[in-house]
């Protein structure tokens, strides 16, 4: 099968991993790729929100099965435009996406059906929030309405944070469109934990879960990024959590979806928090989370394009989604400055014999250059976590490039979990 994979990060590099080991794979084709899938994959540089340019190529080059991975277009329409000329994909179509495009959809989707979240208030004016804000208990959340390459949130601590936060976003439009709208949420605590689930829209299956690391430096210091590291399993998600979340999240987030007309077909994202009220979502994602991409499917020992052809038919039920009972660790490894100002251009030396995956890098003259702020994800894993933390760890010494920076903590917070 000719297969199309459209966006070009770390995620889709473990995806394209992934789907080189199906017998039914001989082509993979990465919509742009970059200079390290291009070892997997033969890239073509089209960008992943040109949805033109990339029906065009699914016409041209017979494309028997394509995976949409990234947001925007997927939000965009992307797997609708595809299904249009008969190219089947994984991944939900514009109508069920508005699921991580819209914050505000999603939130009233949760109260509407009961699901728990966080409690929240909606504003379309900088004034009318400004307004709440002088009384709202802080900590609070404020959160863009649309995408915002995964920045679009922030915790204020005070109230002239969370002030100096509503302004940004809806007068000084930092975050473009998508601040129109804004979330005023309540400030939760506990485990986070990321459940990334296949599901057809009928049928759920959650995969290993994971716990990310977003803040750039260590002992979760330092600005936000898009995620420093991930470890799965996450020790905090017990058996009974998880029958918890089926029960009162999961299943009922595919129900309301159908209810409201926007079945949800492809990877449903569950950003939770294990509060001591219960787990509660903070976020769903319309797609596979980077990095946990990262730790999750090396430890996924089914056919992953088969998974995704069922999901793809309806048919996710018959399909078999079997996991190792082992641990994986990823660091990333990023550009000093990162998710600030950086340098890049500085050539990569690694070992090719690792699951090293490849998020901002450029080929250049045969040699693979840095190229962005998150550079590499170096994932390792073992029967247990801290044996995954530590070959991770050591994986991360025999990779060089200048500037690089990583955090030394990953999965530290886990292990205090582990029993």
């Amino acid at each position: 099968m000719n297969i199309m994979v459209v966006g070009g990060g770390g995620r889709e590099h473990a995806i394209i991993n992934k789907l080189n080991k199906s017998p039914k794979v001989d082509k993979i084709y990465a919509l742009p790729g970059n200079g390290g899938i291009a070892a997997d994959a033969e890239c073509v540089s089209i960008d992943a929100k040109d949805l033109d340019a990339i029906v065009d190529f699914a016409k041209k080059n017979n494309i028997d099965f394509a995976v949409v991975a990234p947001d925007d277009p997927l939000v965009m329409g992307c797997v609708d435009r595809l299904k249009e000329i008969g190219v089947p994909c994984f991944g939900p179509d514009k109508k069920a996406a508005i699921i991580e495009g819209s914050k505000v959809f999603s939130k009233n989707l949760m109260k509407n059906y009961n699901i728990p979240t966080a409690g929240y208030e909606v504003f379309t004016d900088a004034s009318s929030a400004l307004e709440y804000l002088e009384t709202a208990p802080i900590p609070t959340v404020i959160k863009a309405d649309g995408l915002a390459l995964g920045k679009g949130v922030i915790i204020a601590q005070t109230r002239d944070e969370a002030k100096e936060a509503v302004l940004s976003m809806m007068e000084d439009k930092v975050f473009g469109e998508s601040g129109n709208q804004i979330v005023v949420e309540e400030f939760l605590t506990g485990p986070e934990v990321s459940v990334l689930s296949f599901t057809d829209g009928k049928t759920v299956v959650p995969m290993v879960s994971s716990m990310d690391h977003k803040r750039a430096l260590d002992n979760d210091q330092g600005l936000n990024t898009g995620g420093m590291g991930t470890i799965a399993p996450n020790p905090y998600y017990t058996e009974d959590i998880a029958n918890e979340c089926m029960e009162k999240i999961f299943l009922p987030t595919i129900d309301a979806m159908n209810k409201e007309g926007r079945s949800f077909s492809g990877c449903l994202y569950f950003g939770l928090m294990l509060t001591d009220n219960g787990p509660k979502v903070i976020e769903y994602n319309c797609r596979f989370g980077d990095p946990e991409t990262q730790v999750v499917l090396p430890l996924l020992e089914s056919d992953l394009l088969d998974i995704m052809i069922n999901i793809s038919n309806g048919t996710l039920d018959k399909a078999e989604v079997k996991f190792s009972s082992g641990s994986a660790c990823c660091v990333v490894m990023a550009s000093d400055g990162y998710p600030q100002k950086y340098e890049s251009g500085f050539e990569i030396t690694m070992p090719t014999d690792k699951n090293i995956y490849v998020a901002g890098a450029k080929l250049s003259e045969g040699k693979l250059l840095t190229a962005g702020g998150r550079v590499l994800g170096v994932t390792e894993t073992a029967p247990t976590l801290k044996e995954a933390i530590d070959k991770a760890y050591e994986t991360v010494k025999s990779v060089n490039f200048e500037n690089a920076y990583y955090r030394t903590d990953i999965g530290q917070r886990a292990l205090k979990g582990v029993n």
